[in-house]
């Protein structure tokens, strides 16, 4: 077994998840509806900005693997970039919640360029960040620890947007608000307060960890052959990517979805902030799963029995806000975000399991090039997300009604909205649930021969 980690490292680790998170969370729960709602921006041009973004992240993400994978410095190879990485996307995150009073056009192109900036900063950082897991220990309990220690610390970053981000705004909003009280200059001191945060928390991270099983393997040129025979060779690495796409897809929903959900059916957009500090609730609950029940069943029928209790608890919340039953619906959001908070840790230790299946197989890790596909699955999920929230608010006008005289939202589009939030998330996480079902095999047996290999490797 590989050296164990200090528990003061692990928190030091996971500190810096939760500035990740503050970025994270402000793009994914909150940017479509300050684009949309506040700034006015049409859903088309949200609709072409995303794919476009997309297709150069599919670039830029593996790109940035490969410079992490070749970089040696005497701080090791991940530390320094968490921290350029945070600096430079704490700036554009301001950046892009600042519009500086333009518009039209103007407004358009420096959105559109921000949006692209964003992706490239945050890749810059989390690739490295996470890429580190393997550095630690080889050790599959340590790792599956150090791994529960930093999805603890990320979903508490994303807590603190999502139970805040309701109650602050209308603190820090002034000038031209909407009718639940957001603005634009709102949004931009927000962001600025979390892009500091973000700093800091990193630099916590980077001065309190250290990196000890680093394969400084011959350095490599970036090319897409490469990246190409890193997924052939790694069959788990493509289904990985299918099944974790679709049941990332499906949360980003709710909490990109959740903000239209209480703002305009129900008309309370502070009940957001008991909605998600109940789901945080659940969120706890979902990374003792793990733990306890890794003590009599392997990791995969862990990983189905947190997608199945994530599905039957959005069954609910679908019916529940069809209803507008706020109790309910937060009630059961206890279940899903059980399931949630279980399933990230899972892929978070399924990934560092790939990295060495990579190398057992074909014998070479791939470290960064392979973590840099978690990047560029989350932004496919998030773009699986856009298409689905403003490809159905622009069936329904949701800009023209939001825009109208009246700002009155007709109950089409509130259905819609509920459906999108709640609905659409269940079926997205009951067809990732099949492929992993029918296609993971890197557990058991399979998996106890691939540590046994690393853990040989290491020794000699």
């Amino acid at each position: 077994m590989g050296q164990k980690t200090s528990w003061k490292e692990k928190i030091g680790y996971g500190i810096g998840a939760v500035g990740l998170d503050l970025s994270y969370g402000m793009f994914y729960s909150f940017l479509s509806y300050y684009l949309s709602s506040v700034l006015g921006l049409k859903e088309a041009f949200l609709l072409l900005l995303t794919p476009i973004a997309r297709i150069w992240d599919g670039i830029n993400d593996p790109m940035m693997g490969t410079i992490v994978d070749n970089t040696r410095t005497k701080h090791g190879k991940y530390r320094p970039w968490i921290i350029i990485g945070a600096i430079c996307n704490a700036a554009v995150l301001f950046l892009l919640f600042t519009s500086f009073g333009m518009s039209g056009m103007k407004l358009y192109i420096y959105i559109g360029v921000m949006y692209i900036l964003w992706g490239m900063t945050n890749t810059m950082a989390d690739i490295p960040y996470w890429s580190m897991i393997p550095s630690f220990t080889s050790d599959p309990d340590d790792r599956n620890m150090v791994s529960t220690v930093a999805r603890t610390f990320s979903g508490l970053g994303q807590g603190i947007i999502t139970v805040l981000t309701p109650i602050i705004l209308p603190m820090l909003s002034t000038g031209m608000t909407t009718d639940k009280g957001y603005s634009a200059s709102g949004f931009s001191r927000w962001a600025g307060i979390c892009a500091a945060m973000l700093v800091f928390f990193s630099a916590i991270c980077v001065l309190s960890t250290k990196e000890r099983n680093v394969h400084n393997d011959k350095k490599t040129k970036f090319s897409f052959k490469k990246i190409f025979m890193v997924l052939k060779s790694n069959d788990q690495l493509i289904i990985f990517m299918i099944f974790a796409m679709l049941s990332n897809a499906g949360w980003y929903l709710t909490s990109g979805t959740a903000v239209y959900y209480f703002s305009d059916v129900l008309s309370k957009p502070k009940e957001q902030s008991l909605f998600q500090t109940i789901g945080a609730v659940g969120s706890v609950l979902g990374l003792l799963v793990i733990p306890i029940l890794s003590k009599w069943i392997d990791k995969k029928r862990i990983y189905q029995i947190s997608l199945s209790a994530t599905v039957f608890g959005y069954i609910l919340m679908f019916i529940f806000a069809k209803l507008k039953i706020a109790i309910a619906l937060d009630i059961s959001y206890i279940i899903s975000s059980t399931g949630i908070a279980s399933m990230f840790v899972s892929q978070t230790v399924f990934l560092a399991d790939i990295v060495d299946y990579g190398e057992y197989k074909n014998g070479e890790r791939n470290e960064s090039i392979t973590f840099s596909m978690k990047g560029f699955l989350q932004k496919m999920a998030y773009t699986i997300q856009t298409i689905i929230l403003f490809g159905g608010l622009g069936l329904v006008n949701y800009n023209s009604q939001i825009t109208s005289a009246t700002k009155q939202i007709n109950e089409t589009t509130k259905n819609v909205i509920a459906f999108i939030a709640f609905g659409a998330p269940a079926i997205l996480i009951t067809i990732s649930l099949i492929v992993f079902s029918k296609k993971f095999k890197l557990y058991g047996k399979l998996a106890d021969e691939v540590n046994e290999y690393i853990v040989s490797k290491n020794q000699n």
